[in-house]
C-alpha cells in the first residue's frame, strides 16, 4: 500500500504527466455527458421500451460499447462504431488494392490520407445506419414521445441523422484529442470507458437478484467474482503472451573498431491478431439474423437458422469459436511478414542460431508463428464464447458480458496499453515503475 501511494506521488510530481493524466480524464466526463443528452424533440422519460430492448443480446452489447447513449437516445447514440467498422474496411483495402499499400508505405503523409478517407467511409457509414436507428426507436417508443410535431416526418429524422453524425464525428475528435495531448489511445479509452460505466450497474442488478430468495446468496455472488478474476487473468495472458526468437547480430568493423556480435531477440506476439478477429466473426455471425426473416420456421433449413440466431444454442457458439480460430490465423498471416523479418535481419548482419538466413529463416519463422497461433486462436474463441457459458449458469445477461468476448478483452488490452504508457514516463524521469518486478506489456509488446 505504501508503495502504491509513493507511485501515485511520483505521477503527480511530473508535470506533463498530471497534466496528460487530467486532460484525459477532462474528455472523457464531456463524453460520458454527452451520452445523457437526449436527441432535441425526443421525450426522455418515454424511453422505457428502448431500455427493455437493449436489455441483452446484440442490442445489449451494442448498447453497452456506446455506454448507455444507444438506449439513451442521445445525441451520440451510435458511438465510435462506425468508426471502428470504417477502418475495418480501409485496413482490409490495404490488403487487397495497391493503391492504399502505396499510402501505407508512404510514412507520415500517407498516415494523413489513410485517416481522412476513414473519416469519409465513417460519414458514409453514418448516413446509413442513422435512419435505421431512427426507425427502430420510432418502432419502439410510443409517437407521443416526439415532441417536433404531430408526427415524425421525413424532415425530422433528416435532423436527427444530422445530429447522429455530429455526434459521432464529435467524440471522433475527442478521441484524436486524448491520443494527441492525453495518455493512452482515444478511441480505445472511449470504448472502454462506455464498457465500464455498465459494470456497476451490472453488479448492482447481480446483488440485487442473488440476494432473492432463489438467487444464492452472497457466497453464488463471491465465487462468480473469483471466477471472473481468473478470467481476467488469463484474459493478460492471453494479452501479454510472447515467443522470443534469438537473433544473433555479426560483428561489423568500423575504422580500427569492433561493433556487433550482440544477440537481441525478437517477441512474436501468442495473440498477435487481439481482438479483431471475434469483430470479423461477429459481423459474419449477423447474416443469419437476416436469413432467418426470409424462411418459413417448418422447414429445416428455416429451423436450423433460428438456432443460429439463439447466442445459447450449440451450433451458434461452435461456428462462431470456429470462425475466431480460422480469422486469427488469417489475421495473423496478414499482419506478421515472416518474409519482410527475414530481409530486414539479413540486411542488418543479423541471424536466428542454427537456421540459415533467406528462405530457411522465413520457413522457420513461419512454423512458429504457426505453432503459436494455435494456442492463441484456442484461448480467444475459449474467452469469446465464455458468456454463454455465463448465461447456462444463471449468471445474469448484462453481468455475463463481462465474463468475456470482445468486452473484457477491449478492459483489459487498453488498461495495459495505459498503464504501460504512464509507466514509460515515470522510467524515463527515474522513478521506479508500477511493478516491483518486471515491466508492464501492452497489446503492442515492450
Amino acid at each position: 500500500m505504501k508503495s502504491f501511494i509513493q507511485t501515485l506521488k511520483n505521477i503527480w510530481k511530473i508535470e506533463e504527466l498530471r497534466s496528460r493524466i487530467l486532460f484525459t480524464l477532462g474528455i472523457l466526463v464531456v463524453y460520458r455527458l454527452c451520452s445523457f443528452v437526449t436527441l432535441p424533440g425526443i421525450d426522455p422519460t418515454m424511453l422505457e421500451e428502448m431500455h427493455k430492448q437493449t436489455a441483452g443480446g446484440l442490442m445489449g452489447l451494442l448498447d453497452m460499447f456506446s455506454g448507455g447513449a444507444f438506449s439513451n437516445a442521445s445525441i451520440v447514440a451510435l458511438g465510435i462504431m462506425p468508426y471502428i467498422s470504417a477502418s475495418i474496411v480501409v485496413q482490409l483495402l490495404g490488403i487487397a488494392i495497391p493503391y492504399f499499400q502505396k499510402m501505407q508505405r508512404e510514412g507520415e503523409s500517407g498516415r494523413r490520407k489513410i485517416n481522412q478517407i476513414t473519416r469519409y467511409l465513417t460519414i458514409v457509414i453514418l448516413i446509413l445506419q442513422a435512419p435505421t436507428y431512427l426507425l427502430n426507436l420510432q418502432n419502439q417508443i410510443p409517437e407521443k414521445a416526439f415532441l417536433l410535431g404531430t408526427s415524425y416526418d421525413l424532415w425530422d429524422k433528416v435532423l436527427h441523422t444530422v445530429i447522429l453524425t455530429s455526434g459521432t464525428m464529435f467524440v471522433m475528435w475527442l478521441g484524436e484529442r486524448i491520443t494527441d495531448k492525453g495518455i493512452g489511445n482515444g478511441i480505445s479509452l472511449i470504448i472502454m470507458v462506455g464498457i465500464i460505466a455498465r459494470l456497476p450497474q451490472s453488479l448492482v442488478q447481480e446483488l440485487t437478484w442473488r440476494l432473492e430468495s432463489s438467487g444464492g446468496g452472497l457466497v453464488v455472488l463471491l465465487v462468480e467474482i473469483v471466477i471472473w478474476l481468473v478470467v481476467i487473468a488469463v484474459s493478460i495472458l492471453l494479452v501479454q503472451g510472447t515467443r522470443k526468437i534469438p537473433v544473433q547480430y555479426a560483428k561489423r568493423i568500423v575504422g580500427n573498431k569492433q561493433y556487433g556480435g550482440v544477440r537481441q531477440y525478437i517477441p512474436l506476439k501468442v495473440n498477435a491478431a487481439g481482438v479483431m478477429p471475434i469483430i470479423f466473426a461477429q459481423a459474419l455471425m449477423f447474416i443469419p439474423v437476416t436469413l432467418a426473416g426470409f424462411s418459413t420456421s417448418g422447414d429445416s433449413l428455416g429451423s436450423f437458422l433460428i438456432a443460429m440466431t439463439d447466442h445459447l444454442s450449440f451450433w451458434y457458439n461452435l461456428v462462431f469459436a470456429f470462425l475466431i480460430i480460422i480469422f486469427t490465423y488469417f489475421y495473423t498471416a496478414v499482419t506478421i511478414n515472416p518474409t519482410q523479418m527475414a530481409e530486414d535481419m539479413k540486411r542488418n548482419g543479423g541471424f536466428i542460431p542454427g537456421v540459415k538466413p533467406g528462405k530457411k529463416t522465413v520457413e522457420y519463422l513461419d512454423s512458429i508463428m504457426s505453432r503459436i497461433t494455435l494456442p492463441g486462436s484456442l484461448f480467444l474463441a475459449f474467452v469469446a464464447i465464455l458468456p454463454t457459458f455465463a448465461r447456462l449458469l444463471k449468471i445474469g445477461d448484462q453481468f455475463s458480458q463481462f465474463f468475456g468476448g470482445t468486452t473484457l478483452l477491449i478492459m483489459v488490452g487498453v488498461v495495459l496499453d495505459t498503464l504501460q504508457q504512464i509507466e514509460s514516463h515515470l522510467l524515463m524521469r527515474h522513478y521506479d515503475g508500477l511493478m516491483k518486478s518486471g515491466r508492464i506489456k501492452g497489446r503492442t509488446g515492450n
